[in-house]
């Protein structure tokens, strides 16, 4: 259970998503998880001004991960107040990066693992909402596992 914070300009656009009063925002972030590859997971999520907040269960750590930077990847939100349950394993949680500009991730590779050649890992632990390598963007945030 934690704060994940994102940079709120960053990101795909949902139309009204953040709109105050939006009775529909719950619905459109369950249909973009979905949209991006994840399935229609057993969250719920709530908007409350530029904050999502994420409850439910999942099956993994690597699915609630998933799930935490769809929501946050999105313009206009700024964090995600993660209250998911993992039912699955227990598994050692990845480290998130914000990508900057001008930024690979052969780049990132090499700062967090000493190897550009495993900007794949990074690639593949990002599918299905990755779906390109050279597809990223300033202030997206991408899962790093170990």
């Amino acid at each position: 259970m934690s704060l994940f914070s994102f940079v709120k300009e960053a990101g795909e656009k949902l139309i009204d998503l953040l709109t105050p009063g939006n009775a529909n925002a719950e619905e459109q972030l369950k249909k973009h998880v979905e949209s991006v590859g994840l399935g229609n997971p057993n969250i719920k999520a709530t908007v409350e001004g530029d904050k999502i907040i994420l409850t439910g269960e999942v099956a993994s750590q690597e699915e609630k991960e998933k799930i935490i930077l769809a929501a946050g990847n999105v313009a206009g939100v700024a964090s995600v107040d993660d209250q998911i349950t993992v039912t699955g394993p227990v598994a050692q949680a990845a480290r998130f990066v914000t990508v900057e500009k001008g930024d690979t991730l052969s780049a990132i590779s090499k700062k967090v693992y000493g190897d550009p050649n495993k900007y794949q890992k990074i690639f593949e632990a990002n599918k299905p909402m990755l779906k390109h390598p050279d597809k990223i963007y300033p202030g997206q945030v991408l899962r790093i596992p170990d």
